[in-house]
């Protein structure tokens, strides 16, 4: 959850900051330095909550369906790999994506049409071909968002199945409680995020 947290908080911490000084005074621009580097934070930490949200979704299965086992299955080493997992996959996803763009020409209008340098206002700047990094962009999707959907589905329709055999009402309450907020997050995440990286563009 630390882990979650801090992405979400440097997400504002990317995104805001120069938004407000757009907002303030227009005629200020972002650097192309500035760009790259918002592009390459931004990048780095939505694909890592990605991956933080599958984790959370197989911790949310252990202390369910294996309760007992929990504190073995799920151990302090376990947890810290887990978690620099996600963060090295999701920076070095970024890095490509990053060096994919700088090797483009940018020829004008230098003008984005976004509050931030989300990756696919930045390539429709770009004077050249960008195939490439669409292709990229769309593996990357497959990778960071349908894959883990797809984990994340079958942890809680395993999860689902375990609840369902819980005897007491309490217990079934406490379940679902526990797994209904992360599903929300995850619906909501993933949803937006493959409608807008996956949608054909018509």
């Amino acid at each position: 959850l630390s882990h979650l947290a801090t992405v979400d908080i440097t997400y504002a911490c990317t995104t805001v900051p120069q938004m407000l000084v757009n907002l303030l005074n227009p005629a200020q621009p972002i650097s192309f330095a500035g760009c790259m580097a918002q592009t390459f934070l931004f990048l780095t930490f939505a694909l890592t909550e990605c991956l933080l949200l599958v984790v959370m979704s197989y911790d949310r299965y252990v202390a369910i369906c294996h309760p007992l086992r929990y504190s073995v299955i799920m151990s302090w080493r376990v947890c810290t790999a887990q978690a620099v997992t996600s963060w090295a996959c999701g920076s070095l996803l970024a890095l490509v994506h990053v060096a994919l763009i700088l090797r483009l020409p940018f020829c004008g209008p230098h003008e984005i049409n976004h509050f931030f340098c989300e990756i696919l206002s930045v390539l429709k700047l770009a004077c050249a071909d960008t195939r490439l990094n669409q292709v990229v962009i769309f593996a990357a999707c497959v990778f960071v968002l349908v894959g883990p959907l797809c984990l994340v589905l079958v942890s809680y329709a395993r999860i689902l199945s375990a609840i369902l055999r819980i005897q007491s009402g309490e217990g079934l309450r406490k379940a679902f409680s526990t797994c209904s907020s992360h599903l929300c997050v995850v619906g909501l995440f993933f949803g937006s995020a493959i409608v807008m990286y996956m949608a054909p563009k018509s």
